[in-house]
């Protein structure tokens, strides 16, 4: 009897996937920690979805849905089954009227946000430096700076294994502060549509040019993290609660409260996941006894406990 991963490294799929096996995580990740995923799929075209899952299927095999790899901890055992992602390569940028695009769900999000720039359209330079995709955007309703994907968003066509592919409005994905009704429903998200304003090119580049170079200034971006790692608690700024508990450079292990900017935990060179979730516990610990605030990741944490 065939396992699912010989299965699959036989199987041809036309050149629409690509399939890699024994993959580190720490490779795929922003925050470069994690151990090894069984299989990696890249998919370049999403009519192979169903045949890919049907070979999932035959050992029950789990797979995960990624992004951009930008807001993940991995854990340090990694993950066993398969992960699957949207190809960044065959990705892109279609105008359907004068202020309405169409991105596929694996573009990098800054990549989007120049597309719409040098179209002269306004509405997207928040996510000029958000090292994620459009469909991990649009999972988490990522934003920066006081803009978020829901700001702007029409409708996504997301893919579900078992009910395969749907249009939702904006209304329906149900977008507040990094969050989204797929992250109950789960989903990929294949596209999305976006109504932006007009604007002047230049304009738009300049404010583009201010916020990459605010984010170099502010955050510690010499060292491999995943963003922000914790949620703003309502009235509150994380960073400054765990800075006000002394906690700015506090460690475990190679793990670290950025020493830049509070809000980040950073990998200052081998840090494992096990470090981080160690450090993610004293940190609210220390912020819940002191202030009575509770901390909540922004990051998911896959092969482990969190997730939303």
């Amino acid at each position: 009897m065939f396992s699912w991963r010989s299965i699959l490294q036989k199987h041809d799929f036309e050149q629409k996937i690509d399939v890699a096996f024994d993959v580190p995580m720490k490779a795929l990740t922003t925050f470069k920690i994690g151990g090894a995923a069984d299989a990696v799929v890249t998919v370049h075209d999403p009519s192979a979805f169903d045949e890919l899952l049907r070979i999932l299927a035959i050992d029950n095999t789990p797979f995960y849905f990624i992004g951009g790899g930008s807001n993940l901890l991995v854990s340090d055992e990694g993950l066993r089954g398969a992960v699957v992602r949207l190809s960044s390569k065959t990705a892109g940028v279609t105008r359907l009227d004068e202020m309405t695009l169409q991105a596929d769900g694996g573009l990098p999000l800054p990549k989007l946000s120049r597309e719409a720039q040098q179209l002269g359209l306004a509405g997207l330079a928040f996510a000029c430096g958000i090292p994620g995709t459009v469909g991990g955007g649009v999972y988490m309703n990522a934003g920066a700076y006081g803009g978020e994907i829901k700001d702007v968003l029409k409708e996504a066509t997301v893919f579900w294994p078992d009910q395969g592919v749907k249009t939702m409005s904006a209304d329906e994905l149900a977008l507040s502060y990094r969050h989204s009704s797929l992250m109950k429903t789960g989903g990929i998200v294949l596209s999305a549509t976006f109504i932006l304003k007009p604007g002047d090119s230049d304009a738009i580049g300049a404010e583009m040019t201010d916020l990459l170079q605010r984010r170099r200034d502010k955050q510690p971006l010499e060292f491999p993290s995943a963003g922000s790692f914790f949620k703003r608690p309502e009235g509150y700024f994380a960073g400054k609660l765990i800075d006000d508990c002394g906690l700015r450079g506090y460690r475990v292990g190679d793990a670290q409260v950025s020493e830049k900017h509070a809000g980040f935990v950073i990998n200052r060179g081998e840090a494992t996941c096990e470090q981080v979730k160690q450090l993610e516990q004293d940190v609210r610990t220390r912020v819940y006894e002191t202030f009575g605030v509770t901390m909540q990741p922004e990051v998911r944490l896959l092969g482990d406990h969190w997730l939303p």
